[in-house]
């Protein structure tokens, strides 16, 4: 699986990945109607810096890495990560996460932090747990999940 910088010319196999997680509403607290001018606008914002996953020519998911704050905070990155949903259970997030981690790294960042991950997310909090992220704070009924009503939201965070 090859990670690599996305580009403009990815934006539609990127809008068939998000769309569907949007319109989910289950795991990002994005609008459920978000456009996909809007949708592509927010994963290639500045500051973040956009790669996709790709295999065979075919792309299986897609993350943006960043700063989680700025000025005393920017040491810190923060990711979002998408896989599509033909992709599930390939280990692509997995894939992503580890490159993420790599290049946050060679970019100086000290440690990484999830700001809302979503308690009902099992394979997400599995998956984080697994590459060393510890659940660091819990955020009450933050969330309003489309099946589950309010949820907790986890703040997770590892040192790099």
């Amino acid at each position: 699986m090859l990670m690599r910088s996305a580009t403009r010319q990815d934006d539609e196999a990127i809008w068939q990945i998000l769309e569907p997680m949007l319109r989910a509403g289950e795991s990002y607290t994005l609008p459920r109607e978000m456009s996909r001018e809007d949708a592509l606008a927010y994963w290639f914002a500045p500051g973040h810096e956009t790669f996709v996953a790709e295999e065979g020519g075919l792309i299986l998911g897609t993350y943006f890495l960043r700063a989680n704050q700025r000025g005393g905070g920017v040491h810190v990155a923060n990711c979002g990560y998408v896989t599509a949903q033909h992709a599930m259970g390939r280990g692509v997030a997995r894939a992503m996460c580890l490159h993420s981690l790599d290049v946050a790294r060679q970019r100086g960042f000290r440690a990484m932090q999830f700001n809302f991950v979503v308690s009902t997310n099992e394979r997400a909090v599995r998956l984080w747990q697994a590459l060393g992220f510890a659940t660091v704070g819990r955020l009450p009924g933050a969330f309003l999940h489309p099946a589950h009503g309010y949820v907790d939201a986890l703040v997770m965070y590892r040192a790099l």
